[in-house]
């Protein structure tokens, strides 16, 4: 039976998605940040609202049609929530494009790296843009001319294309008025010049403009009346029916296909392109006048995102640094397996290297005392060193099993190109419980010592990717505690073989205790309080939904428990109301790195419980999702992850959000207060600077 809770005590979760991309935006904005890397945050708000409409939008729109769909936590329904979407989305896109015009673009020419506009190019430029078309974009270009005999092509989620307005008859006496030109994806979106023609160090042209100047090269004899770019987004949800899949990489690799041409969303076009092209698009894609995007300039700057890469001005950028190695394993040729023997080690990334956890697998690989290696993977990446190192240790000889999630989001075919590698060459696969994502973080390698087998498990918060463990924040724990390695060599017999789940000695698994564990452990701390002891609960994590996880928080409130929460998305909590969470604060830190750590404190009349996780506390990673929570046992990394995952981010005052109860963020101010920036702490003490060139 479902529980019902006041409606008026949680927030919308697609608003709070779309107050997330606010903050991100407002990095854009920021005068203190690089002027490339202020760039990327644009970027990364135009791709964050892409995958938005690709699967909440799309969501909303399906329970639109399908009527009759409850309300969600907060009461409304699919339609109210669809139209402040789509109000505030405006908003924000508009706010985006004013940034990239009247901020970003001026100052980047300012610093001679300069976007030129076709209406300014001299004859010089002219005539390299002229033959960059003739050489590297009409030969791959195919127009298309709508008639009887050539409806409408089917376009491409997110892809470039133009509508050509047209005059005059073709080749074979045709009327033909409109036209459809797709840009291939093979062709870059921005072009540099050579800085003699572009007459500054980086002078790039837009793809858009380029085929702009010399559309009417590609329907000779016509003319041309308007040429528009614009783009469609599409659902990108994928179905697999989990009661009728028999193998679901054959349904995958089946479905993985229309992703590309699901049920559109939203079309964007550029301010200038009439009425009545728009319309026409609009019908063709079968959507209405609330899904139309007009936006001041190109119409996918997500294409920007390489810009900073093309161009060498490290005063642009962030200052690179070194990841840190702990120092127990720094000694050259070190035995990884010692090491954790003697005690357990705590990686902080990307302050600290992800290097360790590929050398632990490399190691285990090439070790002939290894005799198996079981390992799951939800993201890792089209190339990856770990992924080639199971490889190997399978070619060793070892018994290696891979617990693959193939509905990864978005990373579904890399996952099915690693099963396949795997299969290949005798790796054990599977893909874990079908209705249920396998999106723990685990790693075991079982090694023979003195006539006995011994487990090392390494756990984490965070994916086995090394790029991204770059680029987010997360912890990894090495561990040789036997009953931690039997708690994970349990789960990855839940996941590989039949039987009844069994109790864990130290970990808390989804879907079968992490809930139920959690909600003990608030509760835990609100009889305390009730007795009037000092109570506090920490809890960092990417997203905070479940309703009764929430209703759990406010009687702890109530009751006097202390609550810091750190969330970095979205928010159904409202904190700070009278009565309800008086004690309750929610922030979120937005910096250089993304915040991706899970991490769960309770003083516990001083027992200082710390746990991390692989998830954040939504019905999903609760119920519908292979989850795991583990303990640090280790007083000193206990600390280590108290002072460097929580207080810090709770000590920050640049690069912090305080949430009110209406889920509104107004960012920390200094004041006469000293600046004090977690991630940048933790640079400074756990990574090296390297010095600029």
């Amino acid at each position: 039976m479902v529980k019902k809770f006041p409606a008026q005590v949680f927030l919308n979760r697609e608003l709070g998605q779309l107050e997330f991309n606010r903050r991100v935006l407002a990095q854009a904005e920021s005068a203190s940040i690089p002027l490339l890397e202020r760039l990327k945050y644009l970027c990364i708000v135009s791709s964050n609202l892409d995958e938005f409409f690709e699967i909440r939008v799309a969501g909303l729109k399906e329970q639109i049609s399908l009527a009759g769909v409850p309300a969600g936590p907060d009461g409304m329904d699919a339609l109210q929530t669809f139209r402040l979407v789509r109000e505030q989305t405006h908003q924000i896109i508009a706010q985006q494009y004013r940034v990239l015009n009247d901020a970003i673009l001026p100052a980047l020419e300012l610093e001679g790296i300069r976007f030129l506009r076709r209406t300014k190019w001299n004859d010089a430029q002219r005539a390299w843009v002229k033959e960059f078309f003739f050489n590297e974009v009409m030969p791959v270009l195919t127009p298309i001319g709508l008639d009887p005999s050539h409806p409408f092509p089917r376009v491409l989620n997110k892809s470039l294309n133009f509508a050509v307005e047209l005059q005059g008859k073709d080749a074979f006496g045709r009327n033909t008025a409109k036209a459809i030109v797709q840009a291939p994806r093979v062709l870059p979106r921005t072009i540099l010049l050579p800085p003699e023609i572009g007459g500054c160090e980086h002078g790039f042209v837009f793809l858009s403009s380029i085929l702009h100047a010399h559309v009417g090269e590609l329907f000779g004899g016509m003319e041309v009346l308007s040429c528009h770019q614009f783009r469609v987004t599409r659902n990108s949800n994928l179905f697999v029916d989990d009661e009728e899949v028999k193998n679901l990489r054959t349904s995958l690799q089946g479905e993985l296909p229309h992703r590309h041409f699901g049920n559109a969303v939203r079309l964007e076009v550029t301010d200038n392109c009439s009425p009545q092209v728009a319309e026409y698009l609009l019908q063709q894609f079968e959507l209405g006048p609330e899904d139309l995007y007009r936006v001041d300039g190109p119409v996918n700057l997500v294409r920007l995102m390489g810009i900073p890469g093309q161009v060498t001005r490290d005063d642009l950028k962030f200052q690179p640094f070194a990841p840190g190695v702990p120092t127990v394993l720094q000694k050259k040729g070190a035995d990884i397996f010692k090491v954790i023997r003697k005690g357990d080690i705590l990686l902080h990334h990307p302050f600290q290297s992800f290097k360790p956890v590929i050398d632990f697998i490399q190691q285990a690989a090439a070790d002939p005392h290894v005799v198996a290696i079981k390992q799951t993977v939800y993201r890792t990446g089209v190339d990856s060193e770990l992924m080639e190192a199971l490889i190997a240790a399978t070619r060793h000889g070892k018994e290696v099993t891979v617990v693959v999630e193939l509905l990864a989001r978005f990373d579904e075919e890399a996952n099915i190109n690693w099963a396949s590698r795997l299969e290949e060459v005798g790796a054990h696969v599977v893909y874990g419980v079908v209705g249920h994502k396998t999106h723990a973080k685990m790693l075991m390698v079982v090694r023979r010592e003195d006539g006995k087998l011994r487990r090392y498990v390494h756990l984490g918060t965070g994916n086995y990717h090394p790029r991204t463990a770059r680029l987010y924040t997360d912890f990894g724990l090495f561990t040789a505690n036997e009953e931690i390695c039997a708690d994970a060599n349990e789960v990855f017999a839940q996941l590989t073989s039949l039987g009844k789940a069994r109790k864990l000695r130290h970990l808390w698994q989804s879907p079968f205790s992490l809930h139920s564990q959690i909600l003990s452990a608030i509760r835990n701390e609100t009889r305390i309080a009730k007795t009037g002891k000092p109570a506090h609960i920490i809890a960092k994590m990417n997203a905070l939904l479940e309703p009764e996880t929430i209703m759990t928080l406010y009687e702890a409130s109530q009751a006097g428990v202390k609550v810091d929460l750190i969330v970095r998305g979205v928010c159904a909590l409202r904190p700070g109301v009278p009565g309800l969470s008086d004690n309750i604060r929610v922030r979120s830190v937005i910096g250089r790195f993304l915040e991706h750590t899970r991490i769960f404190y309770f003083r516990n009349n001083l027992a200082h419980n710390v746990y991390l996780a692989s998830a954040d506390w939504m019905d999903r990673n609760f119920f519908r999702r292979i989850e795991v929570c583990f303990p640090v046992l280790d007083k000193k990394l206990k600390r280590r992850v108290l002072e460097e995952g929580l207080k810090k981010y709770l000590q920050d005052n640049c690069q912090a959000w305080d949430m009110d109860a209406d889920g509104h963020f107004r960012q920390k101010t200094l004041r006469r207060a000293a600046p004090r920036c977690a991630q940048a702490v933790l640079l400074q003490e756990l990574a090296s600077q390297l010095n600029q060139v």
